[in-house]
């Protein structure tokens, strides 16, 4: 929103690689982040702010891969330097690959952030890296009831898949309520449940290219929500889709079933 450039940064030797024999108890130790000024956000552990003044730097943190931004490049640069003196740090210049999502920018300081690469991987894994696309994620009204269909024999590559299709969510809002679907088979999944699947699979074939764009614009904050009327045809409840946009920009989203059969539409 504010054209502020995104800096990565990879904590090098971040990992005790080697078998442990003994019984090791650890205590976390209060973290090197508060001594240098930041806060940890109350809405995301991971997201750490640190305030001088009228200005802002931002980080997130996840294990050992980090991203900087904030206000001015010179306040960046001295965080940057403080880390640096504490922990042998790799400076990775402007961030364009972060923990599977892709970030290219264009003329206008747009960005856009997509997970072809990731996309692949699993159509590879699925054995689907050749298959034929299709338009949509799911067939409008193709619900299946959980006791539908053969078991199958090994649920692994089943639970596998549609465990990585959840993180795929987070570039690609239209396959969420596909998603939500499948994910309500992992108990026991059946032939049946995998071609829904396969068909998510299928319609990702055909759009790789697909991602998010965040743009710069007011201020606003919107948000959409509708609800099926009660259509799971295994629990008779319904199913809530919401997403929220600051400007243009998507900042959260959701397909899920809602807890309890709601007996208004009130």
């Amino acid at each position: 929103m504010n054209r502020w450039s995104l800096r990565q940064l990879d904590v090098k030797n971040a990992f005790l690689h080697g078998d442990l024999e003994e019984e090791v108890y650890m205590r976390q130790p209060q973290g090197y982040l508060p001594a240098i000024g930041f806060a940890s956000s109350h809405s995301d552990p991971s997201l750490f702010v640190k305030h001088l003044g009228s200005d802002i730097v931002i980080l997130l943190l996840y294990v050992d891969d980090i991203i900087l931004t904030g206000s001015k490049v010179a306040l960046v640069q001295e965080v940057v330097d403080e880390l640096s003196s504490a922990f042998d740090m790799k400076d990775m210049g402007k961030m364009k690959y972060f923990l599977g999502l892709q970030i290219s920018y264009n003329t206008a300081g747009d960005i856009f952030v997509n997970h072809a690469k990731y996309a692949k991987d699993l159509l590879a894994k699925a054995g689907l890296s050749s298959c034929r696309s299709c338009p949509t994620p799911c067939k409008p009204y193709g619900q299946l009831l959980k006791t539908e269909g053969d078991a199958l024999t090994d649920p692994t590559i089943y639970r596998s898949i549609v465990g990585a299709l959840q993180y795929l969510t987070f570039t690609r809002p239209e396959i969420s309520y596909a998603v939500n679907t499948v994910c309500q088979f992992m108990t026991t999944p059946s032939e049946l449940h995998f071609q829904l699947v396969k068909r998510i699979l299928r319609y990702l074939q055909g759009t790789l290219d697909h991602g998010l764009t965040f743009t710069s614009g007011a201020w606003e904050l919107n948000a959409y929500s509708d609800a099926d009327w009660a259509a799971d045809i295994s629990t008779r409840q319904s199913t809530t889709g919401f997403v929220a946009f600051l400007g243009h920009n998507p900042i959260s989203w959701q397909s899920k079933k809602q807890n309890s059969v709601s007996r208004s539409s009130t």
